[in-house]
């Protein structure tokens, strides 16, 4: 399987955020989509997940279009949805909805059966201290 050499990441989060916890959940694609994150053409920099009326979802993802894909190719930012079970769902909407957090798109991977998962974070947002606090860590982790 190709489990471990896909690397797509979203090198922002814990630059901006204050990492919570961390949730893996299914994502519901169509076949070009997957067949494109085979080849790593994704990107979530910019995603974030939503509550909409029946279910939680990543919205903002980019998948470009797959090369043999025909007419039959999908949108490349439409909105996907997150397959959690009932209790994470729950969890995550009152955490959201009451403390102001976020919920972050991190990483994608393909589980040991091949079937695409995204790893999500519940987040809290930096100011802009904590991200020079970050800055400093960095560099001195580097000097080391």
């Amino acid at each position: 399987m190709m489990g471990n050499d896909l690397n797509i990441r979203n090198r922002k989060a814990y630059f901006e955020y204050h990492i919570l916890e961390k949730y893996d959940a299914g994502i519901k694609l169509l076949g070009t989509e997957i067949k494109s994150i085979r080849e790593g053409k994704a990107n979530i920099n910019d995603a974030f997940c939503s509550f909409l009326s029946d279910g939680l979802y990543v919205r903002n993802m980019h998948i470009a279009e797959y090369s043999h894909g025909s007419f039959y190719n999908h949108e490349s930012k439409r909105d996907r949805a997150l397959l959690l079970q009932k209790k994470e769902l729950a969890k995550l909407r009152t955490k959201v909805e009451e403390k102001g957090l976020t919920i972050i798109p991190y990483k994608i991977f393909f589980s040991e059966r091949g079937l695409a998962k995204i790893e999500i974070v519940l987040a809290k947002g930096k100011k802009s201290f904590d991200k020079r606090e970050s800055i400093k860590e960095r560099d001195t982790q580097k000097e080391i």
